[in-house]
């Protein structure tokens, strides 16, 4: 019989994951950079509007919201805007969501790429791409009056449908990838489930897919409205004066008036309207629908709103069932066959899907032609061919300063945020530890808070150090939208890896540090390298915190083409815009491209 020694020490395990120690000095750096960056300035920023202009506690300001009209009224209409973007939004991202989630191969990877392209161009440069097509000398008025349809030039920007049409065209994207993510976990067998048991296509899609995916629907709702009621880029190039959102207010404020006070009182007011948007959305759907899980948690799933929510939302989709399959029936029976009825049914989806990606990707190549006329203002058809307006561009020491400057700090956030920010991924990512949930809520709440607020708040905190209006400013501002971003993309990267291929390294006597080199990195690098670069575009397309930041001493490329957008649209812009979308393609399509290939080796 052997012995045993009850006083023998344990077998070592090999030791892959990080100690404590190393645990807090993975996600301390991110931690503590977000507090004090975005918690502390965002905290002062709303904290001022409880003081007078002597600093003594007062509430005249919020007291001037409630007395002066206007600023209800801007209310109203940012919401109304913020509602009738998400709806647009919503249903034209759903039957291209539907599209990408059933394709396979080339197919997909060619959907996918004219997705991302509007989602990661410049909001500058598709904005104007609308100048050029709805302008009254434009594209669309000019095929108009060549048709017979219209004697004179419609007015179709500097309007409220200027502002619906420049939205829709920038959040829809944003749609389209949430409600992807969740399409692609749906099982197409329970559809043919209820095909065999008799049900139509109408009860089909409205009694099983659609439940199946309001989750996705739920959460591109709520980050289209969120995204919407922080929106001004579009409002101020494409609206009018009546078109006016609370951000424009904000600005306007602090940059005019120089009322920081008022500022952050009508931010507080932007701050108690997302807490109610959140309030009911948590009762509907429960907030854990945002990670993509159908369930909700139990105080939410038990909730009076949320019983008459369902009530409510039965009662709707037993009814378009209702008319669907009416639909279908006649539509069989015109068509004589059921293989009609499905041919009809594809042809309508791929018209559908054609008109929302020719809406997403053709307007911004309409720039491109305008950029070579040999006129000093904007018309369709332009008069080519000239060279006249690159030629000013890099003739320019401000538009090229301007764009040297952008392009450093955009490489030198994204070399920052990807050295803090990717220890932090792999410790929320492979560690359960106490706080876990708390800092996720940290990292991702600069995605979910207006960039005004940010702006705004880190320059009232830059101006008091004496750093506002320097380069490095810009960088620490930058870094603060753009942790969360790699975060998030890393988190999805190491989804997919194989935990068991670093215990097989450590089980052969590498350690950790060996371990991440030789084995975890290679398989990851594709995907790392994917996320710097669409670090980098954020950082390079990022307008709002420059806007602020730089406090009129540095300019950016982006801030330099908002600013010079307000004076006067001209060719010169066109040659700018031109020049700023082929450098993000080629970033683009050199992204995508890095991230299949870190796929495949994933996979393989």
């Amino acid at each position: 019989m052997a012995r045993v020694d009850a006083f023998a020490e344990p077998a070592l395990r090999p030791r892959v994951w990080p100690r404590w120690n190393r645990l807090y000095g993975q996600t301390g750096p991110v931690a503590i950079f977000l507090i004090a960056l975005f918690v502390v300035p965002v905290v002062m920023l709303l904290g001022i509007s409880f003081l007078d202009s002597q600093g003594l506690p007062s509430l005249e300001h919020y007291k001037r919201l409630v007395e002066v009209p206007l600023y209800g009224r801007v209310l109203l209409t940012t919401i109304k805007v913020a509602i009738c973007t998400t709806l647009l939004c919503v249903a034209g991202a759903y039957p291209v969501a539907y599209l990408l989630a059933i394709s396979r191969g080339s197919a997909r990877n060619w959907l996918i790429i004219l997705v991302l392209m509007p989602f990661w161009t410049s909001f500058l440069v598709r904005t104007f791409a609308w100048i050029v097509l709805l302008g009254r000398k434009g594209a669309v008025n000019q095929i108009l009056m060549a048709a017979g349809i219209t004697d004179a030039p419609l007015q179709m920007i500097y309007n409220f449908a200027g502002v619906m049409i420049g939205m829709t065209h920038a959040l829809m994207p944003l749609a389209i990838l949430t409600l992807l993510a969740v399409m692609e976990s749906v099982d197409p067998n329970l559809s043919k489930a209820a095909a065999t048991m008799g049900a139509r296509g109408g009860t089909r899609f409205w009694r099983i897919y659609f439940p199946l995916t309001m989750p996705g629907v739920a959460s591109a709702a709520l980050l289209v409205f969120i995204t919407s009621l922080g929106f001004f880029i579009t409002p101020a190039l494409l609206g009018g004066p009546q078109n006016t959102m609370i951000v424009q207010l904000i600005i306007f404020q602090i940059r005019e008036v120089l009322n920081w006070q008022f500022a952050g009182a009508i931010g507080v007011l932007l701050v108690m309207i997302l807490m109610v948007i959140f309030l009911f959305y948590d009762r509907i759907f429960g907030l854990s629908v945002m990670g993509g899980n159908a369930r909700g948690p139990k105080r939410a799933a038990g909730s009076r709103v949320r019983r008459c929510s369902v009530r409510a939302g039965n009662a709707i989709t037993w009814a378009l069932a209702y008319i669907t399959d009416g639909l279908i029936s006649v539509f069989s029976t015109l068509r004589r066959g059921k293989r009609a009825m499905g041919a009809g049914s594809r042809l309508g989806l791929y018209a559908a899907c054609t008109l929302t990606l020719g809406f997403l990707a053709l307007p911004t190549l309409f720039v491109l032609p305008v950029s070579f006329t040999s006129e000093a203002f904007l018309t369709w058809p332009p008069k080519l061919f000239s060279l006249q307006w690159y030629r000013s561009v890099f003739d320019s020491p401000v538009w090229l300063n301007a764009a040297a400057r952008s392009f450093l700090v955009a490489l030198t956030t994204a070399t920052v945020a990807m050295f803090i920010a990717l220890p932090c991924a792999f410790a929320l990512s492979r560690n359960s530890f106490a706080g876990k949930s708390a800092l996720f809520g940290l990292v991702v709440a600069p995605m979910i808070v207006p960039n005004i607020f940010i702006a705004v708040g880190l320059f009232f905190l830059f101006s008091r150090l004496g750093i506002a209006g320097t380069t490095f400013a810009v960088v620490l501002g930058h870094t603060v939208i753009v942790i969360p971003y790699v975060i998030v993309t890393v988190l999805a990267i190491l989804k997919g890896y194989d935990r068991n291929l670093d215990h097989a390294a450590a089980t052969m006597g590498a350690d950790g540090t060996t371990t991440f080199r030789r084995v975890t990195f290679p398989l990851i690098r594709s995907g790392v390298i994917a996320s710097f670069m669409f670090a980098f575009i954020i950082s390079f397309d990022e307008l709002t915190i420059a806007l602020f930041v730089t406090g009129g001493r540095i300019t950016t490329l982006p801030k330099l083409m908002y600013e010079d957008a307000l004076l006067s649209v001209s060719p010169r812009l066109a040659a700018v815009a031109s020049l700023l979308l082929v450098f993000m393609s080629i970033i683009i399509l050199i992204s995508e491209l890095t991230r299949r290939k870190g796929g495949v080796r994933l996979a393989a």
